[in-house]
């Protein structure tokens, strides 16, 4: 990343085509793996993570207290996981703004928002969201945990790109998020 450039915050999901990032149980086993999809050169583009607790506490192993599953610095949100728990990461249970804007200011790659649609949901409210990503895999759930909570914040957004993997049927599409007054919101 270019010096004094703002690292960009991106939310990179993939969703059933009627709308849930995991099943009922939390399974995630319905995502369909592409060989065309470039998974290397998406964890390329980031060196931190922000995870919700549900999200978390599905990729750590039960027992196992720590940190990122992946190689990269983690935020946490939680009000209820505590940091001397889990050395390995940042937990945040306070002012996400504040944690975010931090890790903004500091040099770095851009940041992935990964998974978690009430995190999602909660930052975007606060315009702490620049992108987001969607891969829509062609299997209906019928019912799980939604991509965006009910209850959520209407975010407008842009087209920055779409693609078709053929081999799969995934659908990619990329949006850029349009910032707004979070006083009017």
């Amino acid at each position: 990343m270019a010096t004094g450039a703002a690292r960009q915050v991106h939310y990179g999901v993939a969703a059933s085509l009627d709308g849930y990032i995991a099943g009922p149980k939390g399974e995630a086993d319905w995502i369909t793996m592409d060989p065309d999809i470039d998974f290397a050169g998406i964890f390329a583009r980031f060196d931190a993570l922000l995870l919700g607790r549900r999200t978390f506490t599905g990729m750590v192993k039960p027992g196992k207290k720590g940190g990122s599953p992946w190689n990269m610095k983690t935020l946490v949100f939680s009000r209820t996981l505590k940091q001397a728990d889990y050395p390995g990461v940042t937990i945040v249970s306070s002012d996400p703004r504040r944690a975010i804007e931090s890790l903004r200011s500091s040099e770095g790659k851009d940041i992935w928002l990964f998974g978690g649609g009430g995190l999602f949901a909660s930052l975007a409210a606060l315009n702490l969201v620049d992108s987001v990503s969607v891969a829509l895999v062609p299997v209906m759930l019928g019912r799980g945990l939604p991509l965006f909570p009910g209850d959520s914040a209407r975010v407008p957004l842009k087209l920055t790109n779409q693609r078709v993997y053929d081999k799969s049927g995934i659908v990619s599409l990329e949006y850029q998020v349009l910032k707004q007054d979070v006083r009017a919101a």
